[in-house]
């Protein structure tokens, strides 16, 4: 097996045993200091507490309210531009690509840190960082293994949703030419804006988050990138933290005329492993469009999310 193919399927195999592992420890009880702290970073983009925090007399063994606790921080998960700081560690593997029906699994490190501005705005800071395993990608035989191009997001968003309850935030979005490979990158940079919209009543979350990217400056002789991203989303979340997702992840390339709709069913859980607070799942995804020498058919995803409530 090769050592890049190894790293990742490692990683893999961690992911599901914290998931199989979270399953039997789902019933316990959050650690009552993460969520004192949680009280003000829950707030978020709705403007008030999801619960108050302990008094300072309180037993160390108490807990607070218990699964309504997870609960509310499943469903500031479920928001792009909460202020929850957050590091997704989302992993993906895709099949059928190319000529050669090559492979390709992806691990997103993706941390998410609010900041706040004033006590009507915060600022709102969205890195994805790709490493990438691919294999007779783009052609039979070749094989690479390195860091994509970097895209990091700015959302500056309201405190407070609308009269409406609209949760909204817009920013720019900015591409770096960070991979370690030509192949695994565009090598250029590129910016444009982002915005993200969404609601959120009783158990249920939805809305859209939005990009477009232009190039800026970079390799001339690469395929120039415009490119427009579009997620919709539709979350519910149970009193007992977990939260069903089904969103689409499409990607339209204005240059080459070539779209991508892949769709998502995803189940993630907020639970408590030795006091550090997590969201674990995944689910499958499938290719309802897929690009010039992009993936077909089924795909995986599995997700793993520490969460720092504040």
């Amino acid at each position: 097996m090769r050592d890049s193919t190894g790293y990742l399927v490692f990683i893999g195999l961690t992911i599901i045993g914290l998931v199989t592992f979270t399953s039997g420890c789902a019933s316990l009880p959050p650690h009552p200091d993460s969520l004192a702290r949680a009280s003000a970073g829950l707030a978020g983009a709705n403007a008030r507490p999801a619960f108050a925090a302990e008094p300072a007399s309180t037993s160390r063994r108490s807990t607070m309210q218990g699964e309504s606790d997870s609960e509310a921080l499943a469903k500031q998960l479920a928001n792009p531009v909460a202020s929850l700081i957050s590091v997704p560690f989302q992993l993906n593997h895709d099949r059928d690509i190319g000529p050669s029906d090559g492979d390709r699994t992806t691990l997103n490190i993706q941390p998410v840190i609010p900041i706040s501005l004033t006590e009507d705005w915060n600022l709102i800071s969205r890195t994805i960082v790709p490493i990438i395993d691919q294999h007779d990608v783009p052609t039979d035989g070749d094989d690479e293994f390195g860091i994509g191009d970097v895209l990091q997001s700015f959302f500056f968003s309201p405190v407070e949703p609308t009269a409406s309850g609209w949760i909204l935030g817009a920013g720019p979005a900015l591409l770096l030419p960070t991979a370690t490979d030509d192949t695994l990158g565009t090598e250029q940079f590129g910016l444009g804006p982002t915005g993200v919209a969404l609601r959120q009543e009783g158990p249920w979350t939805y809305g859209a988050l939005a990009n477009h990217v232009w190039k800026i400056a970079g390799d001339d002789d690469r395929h120039d990138v415009s490119q427009t991203f579009l997620q919709p989303f539709l979350s519910y979340t149970t009193p007992s933290a977990l939260t069903f997702t089904l969103n689409s992840e499409s990607t339209y390339d204005w240059d080459a005329d070539d779209l991508a709709v892949p769709l998502h069913l995803l189940a993630t859980k907020v639970v408590d492993i030795g006091g550090q607070l997590v969201s674990v799942g995944g689910g499958i995804r499938y290719w309802a469009e897929e690009a010039d020498n992009g993936p077909e058919g089924f795909g995986g995803r599995l997700i793993v999310t520490l969460l720092y409530p504040r």
